[in-house]
């Protein structure tokens, strides 16, 4: 079977200017809805959409209600905002990629012994993109994220990668400093303050020869003052000319400081031996891990998009969300897919598969590795992921709160277990609209031992160390006997739940649920509280608790979305 992309019938719509004939303008005009809404941080508002991207209000509407439907951004009034799910599609790629499944606890334990910043970088065309970041935790530390893109002469990575590149790629690079002198272009560095000179331009060639002679690069404030950077490549274990040479820079290692604690010639002689000593180590990994076993991909994306068009109507982009499950054919084992193999995956028609591919190509998602075979490019990573790879948990349960709460007519909230193991601590929440209502805030503690919030969290806990202090009696039904307590929390474990009934405070009961990350660790508790006189204790089990464990499970997918290659903060 052909599995190139050889025109075989019309284009679903007509092109947009200077896409090829078939490419498919619904999906075109997707792309550049998320990538404003990328660049604007998350969030921009319908006329802003309109204003940025230059289509009509109806056309807005129907790509952010297709967008909605497939889990991407939620409307909030006049404003729309990116989603965690979104992330599966960076997942996608990064998945593919594998270097930061193989490398980032190699990146992470650098950070950790240097106390210094470590990031991964690969080459996006004449840009690096991040592809993992271990960041200090300081006053003055970096703001990169995961999928920011740099300019490469701006950058210690970038002459590596330049070193490697032909002379079309180096005209590219002209032709991109000459139509963007400032870096307008590149939203997560500060702009220029005046336009490069031909010295510029002949000092980063130069920066590239080095580059290739030395095995390492330096970055000397070149993003802004005080930033200062040095860079070892980490090869592919394919060499390319079959005489064991190396292979080609597979991605780019670096750590990160400010010139308050290291002076550029101080990383190089300090830290670059310990630099290029993890290094080694990650080549070591990539050359001794063998391929991953092709995992499964989505199923009936093809069947979810017709239904989704029945009951929408108009309102719903078929061909937009059925080019999108495009991106998700690709994964761990998946680096490298023929038309066939990304029709089969996603159910889609190859007509339909290869439209979406002709489109992605043009917008550089997508690229040929082979005669047959296409690729996800590191491009991909600008669908949104450089402001949701910040995403905290009380961020992703807000909305999911302010939903549960309209459904069940009752204050909801997420708490984790503070550090000491004694209290739990409010990390969202949402009131109900009562005349009597609970009366707790964000950042509120509480005994862990008395709360079904603390009860859900200890139940998952290791043995508390050091032990929970005195169980003090807080009301009349307040559990104060260590052995009974540790049955409640053997019930709670077993069942799923806890229910308490006002021990913490008299006439409050209140219902928790766990959520769990993606280990399956409990890592946050749901609940939801209220007077004991609105629901029996029946009741809470029969009526709430089924809503509560939906949102915990809706809560969780988007935690473990968002978290599969990013850290989230519990608080």
């Amino acid at each position: 079977m052909n599995d190139s992309l050889e025109t075989e019938g019309p284009a679903e719509a007509a092109p947009a200017q200077g896409a090829p004939t078939e490419a498919v303008t619904p999906l075109i005009r997707g792309i550049a809805v998320l990538r404003e809404l990328t660049e604007a941080d998350g969030t921009l508002s319908l006329s802003a959409l309109e204003r940025a991207t230059g289509l009509a209000r109806s056309t807005v509407d129907r790509i952010t209600a297709t967008l909605s439907r497939m889990g991407y951004v939620r409307v909030d009034g006049r404003d729309v905002h990116l989603t965690p799910r979104l992330m599966e599609l960076g997942n996608a790629y990064l998945s593919a990629l594998r270097l930061p499944a193989l490398l980032s606890a190699r990146a992470d334990a650098l950070a950790d012994e240097l106390d210094e910043s470590v990031s991964l970088a690969v080459a996006d065309r004449d840009g690096i993109r991040f592809i993992h970041q271990a960041t200090r935790r300081r006053a003055m530390s970096l703001s990169f994220r995961i999928g920011d893109l740099l300019p490469a002469e701006r950058t210690a990575p970038g002459p590596l990668f330049a070193s490697e590149w032909t002379d079309a790629d180096w005209q590219r690079w002209r032709d991109r400093r000459a139509s963007d002198p400032r870096d307008f272009s590149f939203p997560a560095v500060p702009p220029r303050t005046y336009r490069p000179d031909a010295k510029e331009n002949e000092d980063f060639v130069r920066r590239a020869e080095e580059a290739a002679a030395n095995g390492w690069a330096l970055d000397d404030q070149l993003i802004e003052p005080g930033l200062v950077a040095v860079s070892v490549p980490v090869r592919s274990p394919r060499a390319d000319d079959g005489k064991g040479n190396r292979g080609r820079v597979a991605c780019v290692a670096s750590v990160v400081s400010h010139t308050s604690r290291h002076t550029a010639h101080n990383l190089r002689t300090t830290l670059l031996p310990k630099l290029r000593a993890a290094v080694t180590e990650m080549e070591r990994d990539l050359h001794s891990t063998p391929p991953p076993e092709p995992g499964a991909p989505p199923a009936n994306l093809a069947l979810w998009t017709g239904a989704s068009k029945q009951k929408l109507g108009r309102e719903f982009i078929e061909s937009l969300a059925r080019g999108l499950t495009v991106l998700t054919a690709f994964g761990e084992g998946r680096p490298e897919l023929t038309l066939t193999e990304v029709a089969k995956a996603t159910g889609l028609a190859r007509a339909t598969a290869r439209r979406a591919l002709i489109t992605y190509e043009h917008l550089d998602l997508v690229t040929r590795t082979g005669d047959r075979t296409f690729a996800l490019t590191p491009r991909v990573l600008s669908l949104g992921f450089p402001p949701l790879s910040r995403t905290t948990l009380p961020e992703i349960a807000q909305p999911h709160l302010s939903d549960l709460t309209s459904r069940i007519h009752e204050s909801t909230s997420v708490a984790v277990l503070a550090d000491s193991g004694e209290e739990i601590q409010y990390t969202a929440r949402v009131a109900t609209g009562r005349v009597m209502s609970v009366n707790i805030t964000v950042g509120t503690r509480l005994p862990a031992y008395a709360t079904a919030l603390g009860r859900v969290l200890l139940a998952d806990a290791p043995a508390p160390s050091p032990p929970l202090g005195p169980l003090r009696p807080l009301t009349p039904h307040t559990i104060t006997d260590a052995q009974t307590l540790e049955k409640a929390l053997t019930s709670v474990r077993s069942q799923g739940y806890a229910l308490v009934n006002e021990e913490l405070e008299e006439g409050l009961r209140s219902l928790a649920v766990p959520i769990r990350d993606r280990s399956g660790q409990v890592v946050a508790a749901l609940n939801t509280a209220m007077h004991a006189s609105r629901h029996t204790l029946r009741e809470c089990v029969t009526d709430l608790l089924p809503a509560l464990l939906v949102t915990a499970t809706r809560i969780e997918s988007d935690l473990h979305t968002a978290g599969r290659f990013t850290h989230v903060p519990l608080t």
